[in-house]
């Protein structure tokens, strides 16, 4: 479902008054032009201050071997002082059909993973390493990142306007009434690069 865009999502749940539905602004692409979407996969962790590194770095690697084929592994890190995903964790997840991951936290490596083309959106860059600053503490559940939930099988889609979630339950009609949104769109921008007035195309289109 990458063809739509995050804004007409974003209405169509604005219109179901669902309006906690997008992830704060500073989580975004590592690239330009870097889309992901897929059911989600919740990912939980903590900071930890000198976390002994052999569990911890154990710990994190059955993570990533549990974020399943086809989802995007979405972070709710509770950190903003390291990189909790890297190029090595991308090659895994790529390799293994993951669609993507966002992070309300930290990345690194980030040239490596755009070069491999592996979309990830995340609130920071740093080259500092998680372990031993971080840990992870559960995955496959529910999480709140500042006030989204996002549980495990919702429906994620990011581009370059940021990130939206959208409940399992309403996905199908979510998705076909953004679908709706983005070809009513369309003929609001034909109408207006032909000269039709703002408040007219509006008024014939009921959308602008």
């Amino acid at each position: 479902m990458t063809e739509l865009y995050t804004a007409a999502v974003a209405d169509v749940l604005d219109s179901l008054g669902l309006r906690r539905q997008t992830l704060r602004h500073d989580i975004a692409p590592l690239a330009r032009g870097m889309r992901l979407a897929g059911p989600a996969f919740a990912i939980e962790g903590r900071p930890r201050e000198d976390a002994p590194y052999d569990p911890t770095i154990r710990l994190v690697l059955k993570l990533l071997g549990a974020v399943p084929p086809g989802h995007v592994a979405v972070y709710g890190t509770g950190d903003r002082t390291c990189a909790q995903f890297g190029e090595l964790s991308a090659t895994s997840l790529k390799a293994r059909g993951v669609a993507g991951v966002v992070l309300d936290g930290g990345c690194r490596d980030v040239d490596f993973i755009i070069g491999a083309d592996f979309p990830v959106f995340a609130a920071f860059t740093t080259p500092q390493d998680s372990v031993p600053r971080w840990e992870p503490t559960g995955w496959g559940h529910t999480i709140e990142i500042e006030g989204v939930t996002v549980a495990t099988g919702d429906y994620v889609l990011g581009d370059a306007d940021g990130v939206v979630v959208v409940p399992a339950a309403l996905r199908d009609e979510v998705l076909t009434r953004a679908a709706e949104v983005a070809d009513t769109e369309n003929d609001v921008r034909a109408a207006v690069r032909a000269g039709m007035a703002p408040l007219a195309a509006y008024e014939r289109f009921g959308k602008f």
